[in-house]
């Protein structure tokens, strides 16, 4: 039995849990913002949910609230040297006005602790419903403006999640990338697997056994409507979407041993990539949309190669450790994350393409399913926590770390979802 259910909000919120710092972060104080002109309190606080989203990414340290010095509200009321003494480069002041029912106003700014001067500052229409999304549209702004780099907060991460004992629940889910949001996708009595994003974050490729067995379906997030993309006999698994949205790699067992193959969605048309009495699975698009990087035991023991989309012979990639598989590339394409076993252990490594050097980036016992954010500069993964899977992120220096726990339930296979497009 299965329903799809549609921005259905889930009860519990993920939260956030900053594991391991980073030594040398950037020190940024955001106030509270001001909300006295507000006739009622909003029902988030978009000062602390900026302050979360720099403090997760590794790369700023926040300051407390406790230890403010002052609480101004914008530039004209800041004295830079109290902001000095508490060794802060950088602050991050606001102001919320209500402009009509339901449509509020945010202002803020970004100042330079050191130079003393405004090096942002934007004033944002926001509707109520879309205040926490404004919140990590606020962090994107700032991140970028900082490092240079395009922020990633205001993005959406998939999974799975599993709970109950003897009758055991399967849940698909899409949420914030700080856990928050969380809205059910589809709910099943049987197993749902492998989620992909599509290029333009509209829908979600996945694998179902509502019917008994391996199912490929695409379902369209907004709409809730979805379709049956693939259901050969046999292993109909692992979908990935190519970078331009007409194709999905997947795994198919049709012609006997499970091998790569490509689907165009539009004409249905298949292409068969492998053909290999191993098993080749796990396939990802590169970013360019010419090669596909895919597990496969070819070689005696799990190991990532790389094959042309057009078909050829594959090329083998990881040869550190009997165990790589679960690649996730970068969006500059320069690196690959993947599942790498060592005695035993499994845990999340990375792969610089040019050089061939790979470095561990987690030091857990079973670590899985990672994910790259769309800037590449975090790592989504799945680990064990107690009896229940749990997922994490990562910086790709490996530096900082933070975990995502739900109250309940088994989390496994998440994915990160592409940028939102702009309206």
């Amino acid at each position: 039995m299965i329903w799809a259910l549609v921005s259905t909000s889930a009860h519990a919120a993920l939260t956030i849990e900053i594991t391991q710092g980073v030594e040398g972060a950037l020190p940024i104080a955001v106030v509270p913002f001001d909300t006295t002109k507000l006739p009622v309190k909003l029902p988030v606080d978009i000062a602390q949910i900026v302050s979360n989203d720099l403090n997760r990414s590794g790369i700023f340290e926040t300051l407390d609230n406790k230890s403010l010095p002052a609480e101004p509200h914008y530039s004209a009321q800041v004295r830079y040297s109290r902001w000095r003494n508490a060794s802060q480069e950088y602050l991050v002041v606001g102001r919320i006005f209500l402009k009509s029912s339901g449509q509020y106003d945010i202002q803020f700014q970004l100042l330079d602790v050191l130079k003393q001067k405004q090096i942002l500052g934007y004033s944002l229409p926001v509707k109520k419903r879309n205040l926490r999304s404004s919140a990590h549209e606020i962090s994107d702004l700032i991140y970028e403006k900082i490092t240079g780099t395009p922020g990633a907060f205001n993005t959406r991460i998939a999974y799975v999640k599993s709970q109950g004992d003897k009758a055991r629940k399967y849940v698909l889910q899409v949420a914030d990338t700080d856990g928050f949001n969380a809205h059910t996708v589809l709910e099943s009595d049987e197993p749902l697997m492998s989620p992909s994003w599509s290029p333009n974050g509209q829908s979600l490729a996945y694998v179902s056994f509502e019917h008994k067995r391996p199912e490929i379906f695409i379902q369209h997030l907004a709409s809730g409507k979805r379709s049956k993309i693939s259901s050969f006999k046999g292993i109909n698994g692992a979908p990935s979407w190519s970078p331009n949205g007409k194709s999905l790699a997947l795994v198919l067992s049709k012609d006997g041993s499970p091998d790569i193959y490509t689907l165009n969605i539009a004409t249905k048309r298949l292409k068969r990539l492998t053909r290999h009495r191993s098993i080749d699975t796990e396939p990802v698009w590169n970013n360019n949309g010419k090669t596909i990087i895919f597990t496969s035991d070819r070689s005696g023991s799990p190991q990532l190669y790389e094959v042309s989309a057009m078909g050829g012979k594959p090329k083998r990639i990881t040869f550190e450790g009997r165990y790589n598989s679960d690649a996730s590339i970068s969006p500059d394409g320069k690196y690959i994350t993947m599942v790498h076993g060592d005695r035993g252990k499994y845990k999340i490594a990375q792969l610089e393409r040019e050089t061939g050097n790979m470095t561990v980036l987690t030091d857990a016992f079973l670590d899985e399913s990672p994910s790259f954010s769309p800037n590449g500069k975090m790592v989504l993964y799945a680990s064990t926590g107690g009896d229940n899977g749990v997922l994490y992120a990562v910086s790709v220096d490996g530096r900082a770390k933070h975990k995502l726990s739900d109250q309940s339930g088994d989390i496994r296979e998440p994915v990160w979802g592409p940028y939102k497009l702009k309206k």
